[in-house]
């Protein structure tokens, strides 16, 4: 049993003063309100591990030219099949400068090149090769606006406009629905089934099924609507993936009245494209005010992943007090993503995953003294 006592703990539910974190083996076995047993260790400041919801580490990796990276893949426009964790490579530097910040825990996702990309993986950040890092699957990447028209000097079936990317879409989505009709309707009449999907139109199937989820890169509040007249006439399930071009709150209100969930960012970026021509931190304002449920991204390595934490000044310029600042980056993350079931908080049963301070988080002097990773200590400063 580890005991390890924080002057202030942030749980991701509650704040803590002069509390206890027991950590017997991998999971955390108790959250005391007050200094009990033997202590390992007393730290100022103890917060859950910090997640980031959307990203590209181990992909394009630091110190490799460009011409290695790993996000898109340019041999044709829909790629649903491919499997993001075949490309990361956990010797990624990125990792390391993470982990000492307490960025613990990562969604990598395929590039926004094209229209559908592959599927995701949560990873830990620590492990020592893909096969250790591996969580879980959190959804199909794919995405709608400039970046799929962008891509017309790559191979394949490539469109020019955004009709012309959601025209090989609806396509390919009405192409799959039509075989599941014949399926159906075999099993109902009790003939031999033979119809076959090819592993492309397996997962284009489980989109439509809703067994996965479409993790969509947009930007803009139209890009957004054609997103749902998709949801409308397909029933897919959704996440909408950055929206920094949206200012004002009417389409995020509708995301929340529908339930579909917002990863938000990367904010503290050059708007380099016209369809970031409305993005500013203000715009923050208008997510916070719909309701919608949110997790926070770095889009490494448009935002360097181990500066996640600093994202959340704007938070605190909004009025977001301190504590549902950081739940922003835990437990809001790990719901998005779907595994909140063993992390984001720091409650029993849940893996013992935190960090130590050696003072207020959102101090500039302040930095991880101590990080633990499923109840190991895996860095000391």
């Amino acid at each position: 049993m580890i005991n390890l006592h924080g002057k202030t703990i942030y749980t991701g539910n509650a704040v803590l003063t002069d509390g206890t974190i027991a950590i017997d083996g991998t999971l955390v076995a108790a959250v005391l309100a007050q200094a009990e047993g033997e202590i390992a260790g007393t730290y100022p400041v103890i917060t859950p591990a910090i997640i980031d919801a959307h990203s590209h580490i181990g992909l394009i990796r630091a110190g490799e030219p460009s011409a290695e990276a790993e996000a898109n893949e340019h041999m044709e426009t829909i790629v649903a099949h491919a499997d993001v964790l075949d490309s990361v490579q956990m010797d990624d530097r990125g990792f390391q400068d993470s982990i000492e910040m307490g960025v613990l825990y990562s969604c990598v996702l395929p590039g926004s090149g094209n229209i559908i990309g592959g599927n995701s993986a949560v990873i830990r950040n620590y492990g020592e090769d893909t096969n250790s890092a591996f969580i879980r699957r959190a959804g199909i990447k794919g995405a709608f606006g400039y970046n799929p028209m962008s891509t017309r000097e790559w191979k394949g079936q490539r469109p020019w406009t955004r009709m012309g990317a959601l025209a090989i879409l609806r396509a390919k989505l009405v192409d799959v629905q039509n075989k599941m009709a014949k399926e159906a309707a075999k099993v109902e009449d009790d003939k031999p089934n033979d119809v076959s999907f090819s592993a492309e139109e397996a997962v284009l199937k489980a989109l439509l099924t809703g067994e996965q989820r479409y993790r969509v890169h947009v930007h803009k509040n139209d890009d957004i609507a054609a997103l749902l007249r998709f949801v409308d006439d397909f029933g897919l399930k959704v996440v909408v993936e950055h929206t920094m071009d949206v200012h004002d709150v009417a389409i995020y209100k509708e995301l929340a009245a529908r339930g579909i969930p917002v990863i938000y960012g990367p904010m503290d970026t050059l708007a380099y494209k016209v369809e970031l021509k409305h993005e500013n931190w203000r715009n923050l304002q208008y997510l916070l005010a719909s309701g919608a449920q949110f997790g926070l991204m770095t889009d490494h390595p448009v935002i360097m992943q181990n500066m996640l934490l600093f994202c959340l000044r704007h938070f605190l310029h909004l009025g977001v007090s301190k504590q549902a600042a950081l739940e922003v980056i835990t437990r809001q993350n790990a719901q998005v993503l779907g595994i909140d079931d063993i992390l984001g908080t720091l409650e029993p049963g849940k893996w013992g995953s935190l960090i130590c301070w050696n003072g207020d988080p959102f101090a500039l002097e302040s930095y991880p003294v101590a990080i633990y990773a499923e109840g190991k200590l895996i860095y000391e400063a």
